[in-house]
């Protein structure tokens, strides 16, 4: 699997220690936890959901690095929680957390779950036909690495890119 992962392009694109603020998958203290999308735009998605993004001339301003991390995924561990937490706000954060403890405790290091950030079949591409035309429909998927990553391999897909506007339309919102 491509993984895609949008960072501040000063920092290395995965944590190294685990001083990273808590997420959905991880508490204070539980890192280092790398959280991949399965689309670029899913990626972006993450970054205008969680710095709260909603309008279009802001998202003109953003400069961020995009990275495309090649990782397997086949041994991911899935969480077994209902839908609407697995998507929900801040709320649902501590039931993720714990399902994620109980998943590491059982010797998972990787996790797939649906995107919490993008809408129901908003992680579609674009196809070329006669113009630009929206590619068909399917679910956005986070890929989350627990721990140390030696065996990931990264390319920059771009170091200051911003994501289309248009995207802000498919965003789940806090």
């Amino acid at each position: 699997m491509i993984g895609f992962r949008h960072v501040d392009d000063r920092f290395p694109f995965l944590w190294e220690t685990d001083r990273q603020p808590p997420g959905r998958w991880h508490d204070e203290g539980e890192g280092p936890v790398h959280y991949l999308a399965d689309t670029p735009d899913g990626a972006w998605a993450e970054f205008l959901r969680h710095e709260e993004i909603r309008d279009p001339d802001d998202v003109v301003t953003i400069r961020r690095g995009l990275w495309a991390i090649e990782v397997d995924d086949a041994q991911a561990a899935r969480p077994r929680l209902p839908v609407d937490v697995l998507t929900g706000g801040l709320s649902t954060y501590p039931a993720c957390r714990a399902e994620a403890r109980r998943l590491r405790a059982r010797g998972a290091n990787r996790l797939i779950a649906p995107s919490a950030a993008l809408l129901p079949g908003a992680a579609r591409g674009w196809r070329v036909d006669r113009g630009m035309r929206p590619a068909r429909a399917r679910e956005g998927r986070v890929l989350v690495l627990i721990g140390p990553r030696l065996d990931v391999v990264g390319w920059a897909a771009t170091t200051a890119g911003r994501p289309l506007t248009q995207l802000l339309s498919q965003v789940r919102h806090f």
